[in-house]
């Protein structure tokens, strides 16, 4: 029998100096962001029952979990997602707190793609949740908190906003089944226009019908919501276009300029979003690096009603455009090399923290020569040798 003794599972990977040096980067100013706007951190189990992610609204599917099985036969899954198992422990742990509850996270979620195709079974992931509370305050504050994150790790970015209730309202006028609204919103989600119109052109012509079919390129700038009000008018969906301008004008003063972008063919795949609906993107990287809104029925589900909304960033895709990024430097080399002569080791070892906090990067050489010293220096190229 093969032993895989040397080589990580499909869609995994080890983790490397500048890369390990990247994460914390990345991760610590993000962090930074978080703890400013007063969030207080949670880990919740890597391991969770199924049942947690077997909900109708979880957008999850069964295919896409690692299952396994405890000790008394319950299924167990390596956490997918991490919205789900915090909404478990807000409505146990937490469902005496005084509201509204701001939490943030930074741990990994797992799925199962058979196909990979260039995606990773282990993701790292950092996001926010805010608990206990609806209304355009809350919805400002999870999109500014996401706003400030991306604009600590990346320069080239934008924000696509959008509103769930917009593509829910006009299909709520349709006379089709739940898998056949999935299969519109998926057209509409990849902006897949061939496979929308032929979907809709089998539906009876109606304004719902007609206001759909634009969603996909009702995309831009203030211009969109003029283009969006003549086409959903007289639909329930004006209430929710009149709301997301409303967000828009209000962001409008961050000086974002033409990295705010309004979208009303974003339609997340999570079932659980009901209001505002957000995704960041970075340069150079196709699939969004944030994604979040608010979904307000959801802790419903764990018999604690109340409003939520929440985002994640995915902390490795943005960590491997920072490494390919060559104004930033994660070299691990010190700038100092300390050699000490015998009998001088800890004079050395105390030169070293002297030169460390002097913000000198200094490293004592454990190496048994000179000679043997000055050659490793040499290879890596490191700059100084320090006798001692």
């Amino acid at each position: 029998m093969k032993k895989y003794t040397k080589i990580t599972p499909e869609g995994t990977k080890d983790f490397l100096f500048a890369e390990s040096s990247a994460m914390d980067d990345v991760c610590g100013k993000i962090e930074k962001v978080f703890k400013t706007r007063c969030f207080k951190k949670v880990i919740t189990p890597a391991i969770e029952f199924y049942d947690v992610f077997a909900l109708p609204c979880s957008g999850i599917e069964q295919e896409a979990m690692f299952k396994t099985v405890d000790n008394k036969g319950r299924l167990l899954v390596v956490r997918p997602d991490s919205t789900l198992p915090i909404a478990r422990m807000v409505s146990s742990r937490l469902k005496n707190s005084l509201m509204p509850v701001r939490l943030y996270y930074k741990q990994a979620v797992y799925r199962n793609h058979p196909t990979l195709t260039g995606r990773t079974s282990e993701n790292m992931q950092m996001g926010v949740e805010l608990l206990g509370v609806k209304g355009i305050r809350a919805d400002l504050e999870v999109i500014t908190t996401a706003v400030c994150a991306i604009s600590a790790v990346a320069n080239d970015f934008r924000i696509e906003l959008g509103h769930a209730e917009v593509f829910d309202a006009l299909s709520d006028n349709l006379d089709i089944d739940a898998d056949y609204k999935e299969k519109i919103r998926v057209s509409i989600e990849g902006k897949n226009y061939s496979a929308l119109n032929n979907l809709l052109d089998k539906l009876t012509p109606c304004k719902a019908v007609s206001a759909i079919r634009s969603l996909p390129s009702l995309f831009g700038g203030e211009e969109v919501f003029e283009k969006a009000r003549a086409v959903c008018e007289g639909t329930k969906a004006i209430e929710a276009l009149e709301y997301l301008h409303k967000i828009y004008n209000n962001l409008v003063p961050l000086g974002l300029g033409d990295k705010l972008i309004v979208d009303l063919g974003l339609v997340q795949r999570n079932d659980y979003y009901t209001g505002i609906v957000f995704s960041g993107y970075i340069s150079g990287i196709g699939d969004a690096v944030i994604s979040g809104g608010r979904y307000d029925d959801l802790l419903g589900e764990f018999d604690l009603p109340a409003s939520a909304a929440g985002f994640a960033i995915d902390t490795d895709a943005v960590t491997l455009k920072r490494l390919s990024d060559n104004s930033v430097s994660y070299s691990d080399n010190p700038d100092v090399l300390v050699y000490a002569h015998d009998g001088k080791e800890m004079d050395a070892i105390h030169t070293v923290t002297q030169l460390n906090e002097q913000g000198v990067k200094a490293q004592f050489s454990v190496l048994p020569t000179l000679e043997e010293t000055k050659a490793f220096a040499a290879e890596r190229g490191i700059a100084e040798v320090k006798e001692v």
